[in-house]
């Protein structure tokens, strides 16, 4: 068991190599936001390669989502677009799948329904970078010992978050000031959230990995799994340990991955405290439940469909159309080809390395083809965002 969950962990997501790595991607391409509307004969064929129960239930729970939030997004104030229009188009979407017509059918049925814009991507070509994710399992107990010392903390009722004018996290200092939340490098020196342990991990960087991921399973010692969500973030701008050991040229750019990190750190474990620490950005979990992660808009993820976006650029309540290439393997685990894929997909998540319109991470599940395929995924692709018509456009 020990020697499989390893190896679960040596693959860990390209997308949380990627977030170790983030400013260095972020600075290849423009982060211009936007949108670009395309005309019908430059839409592609929309042909959906995954399960099509899948997408029903990635679209309920984009349903349940939009019935009960109360907020305006800044792109439904861009384009004039109310949620309850995003609600009734998304329930016309899901009434045209049900119905099952033909792949002509139903091209002809969204290009009447639906306006389609593209992201505008990294480059003139409107490419983007697409990753995958997947549900991580880390080795962990409910109680400290010589075994497990790294510990996760749930939110501490010191975290406070101000929302009068502009958002602002931190905590209220002796004069009843709100200031910043104390780093990653005094929470952990300090122990200054003693009693709010969850649980203990049996391996520093994988408990630096999961606030990393945000969400993931801890196999407990009687090999039962329990989920933790995020649940909070000490509000600290979050600085790449990646881009830190290029900076240092203990790597190039091309030579970094967790597991050359994990490698340099078991070969110079003196160096794993003061790296780590450059982090100052914490993340507190919160006890989750079987039916899987929660994005960052309180919704059940679903494997293939849910994608993490920039929600300050793309719009929350529309269905998108990302097209790219997934790996396919041989029985040894290695890549034997990449297959092209065309899936719809809905824009549940977001993360700190998913910024601007040139970035996309596709959540993969939590099966051995999903930590093997996040693992590898880092493709270019494209992205469509399918927005309501009206009823006028729809007549013409």
């Amino acid at each position: 068991m020990a020697a499989a969950l390893r190896y679960r962990l040596s693959c860990l997501t390209v997308s949380i190599f990627l977030l170790l790595l983030n400013p260095l991607l972020l600075s290849c391409g423009h982060v211009d936001p936007g949108l670009i509307e395309i005309d019908q004969g430059d839409s592609p064929f929309f042909v959906d390669d995954a399960s099509p129960d899948s997408l029903i239930n990635a679209i309920d729970q984009h349903l349940i989502y939009l019935s009960t939030t109360g907020k305006a997004h800044s792109f439904d104030k861009q384009f004039g677009l109310a949620q309850d229009e995003f609600y009734r188009s998304l329930s016309t979407f899901r009434e045209l799948l049900v119905a099952n017509p033909d792949p002509i059918r139903l091209n002809q049925l969204i290009r009447t329904h639906f306006q389609l814009y593209q992201a505008t991507g990294r480059d003139s070509d409107q490419e983007m970078l697409v990753t995958g994710y997947y549900e991580p399992i880390f080795e962990g107990s409910l109680k400290t010992n010589k075994d497990y010392r790294y510990p996760l903390y749930s939110h501490p009722p010191s975290l406070i978050t101000s929302h009068k004018g502009e958002k602002k996290t931190g905590r209220l200092d002796d004069s009843g000031r709100l200031v910043p939340f104390w780093t990653r490098r005094e929470i952990e020196t300090a122990n200054l959230l003693e009693g709010h342990e969850m649980a203990w991990l049996k391996d520093r960087f994988d408990a630096y990995l999961l606030q990393i991921q945000g969400s993931g399973r801890i196999m407990l010692p009687d090999g039962t799994t329990r989920a933790v969500h995020y649940a909070a973030s000490n509000g600290l701008t979050y600085q790449s340990l990646g881009k830190l050991f290029v900076d240092e040229q203990i790597m190039t750019r091309e030579e970094v991955s967790i597991d050359a990190i994990r490698t340099y750190f078991g070969s110079h474990p003196e160096q794993m405290e003061r790296m780590l620490h450059h982090n100052p950005r914490y993340i507190f979990f919160k006890w989750g439940d079987d039916r899987g992660p929660r994005g960052s808009l309180g919704q059940v993820l679903t494997a293939d469909r849910s994608i993490a976006v920039d929600h300050t650029i793309f719009p929350s309540g529309a269905i998108g159309y990302l097209v790219s290439r997934r790996p396919i393997f041989n029985d040894n685990g290695t890549i034997n080809h990449w297959k092209t894929f065309g899936r719809f997909v809905l824009p549940q998540d977001s993360g700190a390395a998913i910024k601007g319109p040139g970035r996309v991470d596709l959540f993969m599940g939590n099966d051995y083809y999903a930590e093997q395929a996040a693992g590898s995924m880092k493709e270019k692709g494209s992205l469509f965002f399918l927005l309501p018509r009206t009823e006028d456009e729809r007549l013409n």
